[in-house]
């Protein structure tokens, strides 16, 4: 293993890096009042003890008050940072990992209605697509006061004892300033290349004053803005070639592409479905054509690819940063031989997504991830060996099952389908959200591990879950989809899964009524569009699919658009009619004043699930518990000791779709939560 690219140590300046995996900055939005307290620290310290080379803290901690995150950023421009950054970097400098943080001005990528209602600013009046707010033209005094709060967020991070700083570029001020699409300016900042970049050479100025010229100091930027009208790759090689030939800068992060808009951010940060690593060759003529060390991230899931990115030569440091946020523990696996173990990264984005709609940034299937004060990624050994029977092997069974036999119990699996999988199996049949499977696929190499038995194609009666004498059973049967929703017609219409599956065929002129907004429905509209139906989707909400979020929806879309699939919102399916060979979609609008009607030859509902729960209340009076949990010690991750029947023969738990609709990450926190204790 000491001849793997990966294991390599780096010497970047007076620091040497231990291996050549980093974490790139990110922000999983974990602050607390902008600050980086416990769950941050933990967070990062997790990372650091599994061997990563450097974490790179703050997805664009934040310089200016002017600049206001528009999710939980770091708060740079106060001092009160300053202990809060010492206790992480202190902490993960304990278990060999060195620390940075990536500091910024927002420009234009934020909104006047955030932090204290100061206008948004650029190098010009262009508004950003994604946040919408009009902002001020910079003037001489905006642009000396950013430039010195950039100085006094450095020193801050010095006087931390970080390892050093990156300044975020691409999509934020600095970059605004490089490309003539943002960058109107009559003055000193604006029209040549030279001016262009006048701003960053006098924030880089300000900085070395401040801290130095051996504290190190990098940039993450676009080398090829892939827009009308901004810079291109020969420009975005000469702006490279500048930043190094500065003398100020001692490591570039590229990346390729711009940030403005959803489809162009998903570009930029693929999600599964598009292809892995798109932008690691044009990384590589970066460094290539500057010789300096060069880092990049951008979908670099599996330990292979970024083995090729170190080996080929093309980076000096591989990011895998939503990797590590599935898995923290990939470089100690790789060192330990055992790459199989790795969780995969699946795609899903789960966890950029939730932070651009204001939430904490989860990983679909690590839930311990943002998690680590309550939540293990190792599992301990059970002091007491217990039989575990589980219903159920989809997401929320499979990771039940795992659990239980990583802590070294007995398990048993009933399934009644031939094999593992659930929802996450009728959700892989789309080629583009094949990478699901992975999910499943994972988990089952973990049970063999640990020698859970399956049984298959056995649907489990409550007489056959008593006979394995159980200790404690666990209900993860799922949901079945719920189309009994119309006071008429619920006889004529069909449910996404029907179509999904290939059950029902693809009508010509089909309705789809999504009332649930989640991945079914849009996953059916493009069945049936590829089957050459003209689909209209139909949601009483003011948004389509409010579920998917925003990077998600881009591959979607440039699906559905294609195949002329229209969106109509704000109506809602009131009931349906037999008219003939047709259907009759009978429409109104929770917002009153709408009764109107449209044909279709077939109607097609997503409603959510239904628990399928007849086992659970069957099972539930020979239980301990009687199907109790106690929430307090649930949510502050603490044993279960609900006690309610003495008479009960066993502990009776269900989890997932079970016991109501959600999702895919929950289905998984429900099983770990409850499962790591017992």
């Amino acid at each position: 293993m000491n001849n793997d690219p990966l294991l390599q140590p780096y010497q970047l300046k007076h620091l040497r890096l231990r291996n050549r995996i980093i974490t790139t900055s990110h922000e999983p939005a974990y602050p607390e009042d902008g600050m980086p307290k416990d769950a941050y620290r933990a967070y990062h310290v997790e990372r650091a003890k599994a061997g990563v080379a450097l974490t790179m803290t703050a997805g664009s901690a934040t310089v200016s008050r002017d600049s206001p995150p528009v999710f939980n950023n770091v708060l740079a421009y106060k001092d009160e940072v300053v202990p809060w950054m010492k206790a992480l970097a202190d902490e993960c400098h304990e278990y060999g990992a060195a620390v940075m943080i990536q500091l910024t001005h927002l420009g234009r990528r934020t909104r006047w209605d955030k932090g204290d209602w100061l206008p948004a600013v650029t190098s010009s009046h262009e508004r950003e697509g994604a946040h919408r707010a009009f902002p001020k033209r910079l003037e001489d005094w905006d642009i000396e006061r950013i430039i010195k709060d950039f100085g006094d967020a450095a020193e801050r991070m010095q006087a931390a004892g970080l390892d050093g700083i990156e300044l975020q570029a691409y999509g934020h001020l600095i970059q605004q300033f490089w490309s003539p699409v943002t960058n109107d300016l009559d003055n000193a900042y604006g029209g040549s290349l030279d001016n262009r970049l006048r701003f960053t050479f006098d924030v880089l100025a300000e900085i070395r004053k401040r801290v130095g010229p051996e504290f190190i100091v990098g940039i993450r930027y676009t080398g090829d803005e892939m827009m009308e009208g901004g810079h291109d790759k020969e420009e975005g090689i000469e702006i490279s070639r500048r930043l190094k030939d500065s003398g100020m800068i001692d490591f570039l992060n590229v990346v390729r592409g711009h940030i403005d808009t959803d489809p162009a951010m998903t570009d930029l940060i693929p999600i599964q479905g598009m292809a892995n690593s798109p932008h690691l060759d044009f990384a590589g003529e970066i460094r290539a054509a500057t010789n300096f060390p060069t880092f990049h991230a951008a979908k670099i899931p599996d330990v292979a690819t970024a083995r090729h990115a170190i080996a080929s030569g093309k980076l000096d440091m591989v990011g895998m940063t939503r990797a590590h946020m599935t898995d923290p523990h990939i470089v100690r696996k790789i060192i330990e031989g055992r790459e199989e173990d790795i969780r995969p990264c699946v795609g899903a984005n789960y966890c950029l997504d939730r932070i651009y709609q204001g939430g904490a940034a989860y990983c679909i299937h690590n839930p311990a991830t943002g998690r680590e004060l309550t939540m293990p990624h190792t599992i301990s050994k059970a002091p007491v060996k217990k039989k575990v029977v589980i219903v159920g092997a989809g997401p929320a069974g499979m990771e039940a099952a795992r659990v239980a036999g990583e802590r070294g119990h007995e398990v048993v699996v009933f399934e009644a389908a031939d094999r593992a999988g659930g929802q996450i199996r009728l959700t892989a049949q789309s080629p583009r959200r094949r990478e699901m499977i992975s999910i499943i696929d994972w988990r089952m190499a973990q049970c063999e591990r640990f020698g859970v038995q399956f049984r298959f194609n056995t649907w489990a009666e409550q007489a056959e879950i008593e006979a394995e004498s159980p200790d404690v059973v666990i209900i993860a049967t799922g949901g079945m989809p719920h189309v009994e929703m119309l006071p008429e017609g619920n006889d004529l219409v069909v449910s996404a899964w029907d179509i999904l599956s290939g059950d029902v065929k693809a009508g010509s002129n089909v309705l789809i009524f999504d009332d649930a907004g989640d991945h079914a429905a849009l996953q059916a509209a493009e069945v049936l569009a590829k089957a050459g139906a003209k689909v209209e989707v139909m949601t009483p909400d003011r948004s389509f699919a409010p579920e998917i979020m925003a990077m998600n929806l881009v591959p979607y879309m440039r699906s559905l658009q294609k195949d002329g699939v229209t969106f109509t919102v704000t109506y809602r399916l009131d009931k349906v009619t037999r008219n003939g060979n047709s259907l009759t979609a009978h429409i109104g609008s929770d917002y009153g004043g709408v009764d109107k009607q449209q044909d279709h030859d077939q109607i097609v509902i997503n409603h959510g699930t239904r628990p399928l729960d007849d086992l659970y209340f069957e099972l539930k009076p020979q239980s301990r518990n009687l199907g109790a949990v106690n929430y307090d010690d649930l949510i502050a991750g603490q044993a279960q000791q609900v006690n309610k029947n003495e008479s009960g023969r066993y502990q009776l738990y269900r989890i997932g779709d079970a016991v109501a609709a959600r999702n895919t990450h929950a289905a998984i926190y429900d099983a770990l939560r409850l499962m790591k204790d017992i």
